[in-house]
């Protein structure tokens, strides 16, 4: 099993390595502050769409944007052309996923939300910030364009990692943004160990 550790090595050194180099700007502050603005604040909600491995990066956001006190939900972009779009509202956000920038669904969904609510605002991450979707986007964050770690060069597996820590800078940003606080995470979490472990924190808060 030599060459399956050294292959571990290999892939953690070089993931570890995209992530590091994550370009660091502004733009997430920018991305924060127009995800409060919209959802916390004027009571829209963070619509997440992509396409593929991107979109269950995308729906993976939602779910923990929904449980630290930002309401989001999932969008799947081909869906959206068959009614779904019906989901957004006055102040909704939108945050799109997509590797290359071309997808055609998710370039398309640009459209179509536009066309339905012309003052929507967009947030995108993508590996290619100069695409046609990220030129879309009222902020747009770039994974830095790190190469695949699959061994054809094209399996999503660097670039899904991106998105996925992208995220989470999204979502952390949030919660210091909001002050969201254990006795809020403890609301929306009843069962399971977390649901445990967040109502001894929200007591020791209380107290």
């Amino acid at each position: 099993m030599e060459d399956m550790k050294a292959l571990m090595r290999e892939i953690m050194e070089k993931e570890a390595e995209a992530i590091l180099h994550l370009p660091v700007t502004d733009d997430y502050n920018r991305a924060v502050e127009l995800i409060v603005e919209q959802v916390n604040r004027r009571g829209g909600k963070l619509i997440c769409s992509g396409m593929g491995k991107a979109g269950q990066i995308a729906m993976n956001i939602a779910t923990t944007f929904c449980s630290t006190g930002t309401p989001a939900v999932f969008l799947h972009p081909s869906e959206a052309q068959h009614g779904d779009l019906g989901i957004m509202q006055r102040n909704d956000l939108m945050l799109l996923l997509s590797n290359s920038g071309k997808t055609r669904e998710i370039v398309e969904l640009v459209e179509l939300s536009r066309n339905l609510n012309p003052e929507v605002k967009i947030i995108v991450i993508t590996g290619n910030a100069e695409s046609v979707l990220g030129r879309q986007g009222d902020v747009t964050l770039w994974t830095g364009g790190a190469p695949e770690v699959c061994p054809l060069g094209m399996t999503p597996t660097t670039s899904t990692t991106m998105m996925t820590v992208m995220g989470d800078i999204l979502v952390v940003g949030t919660m210091k943004a909001i002050d969201f606080t254990a006795t809020e995470y403890a609301k929306r979490h009843h069962g399971g160990y977390l649901g445990h472990v967040s109502r001894t924190a929200a007591a020791e808060e209380i107290h």
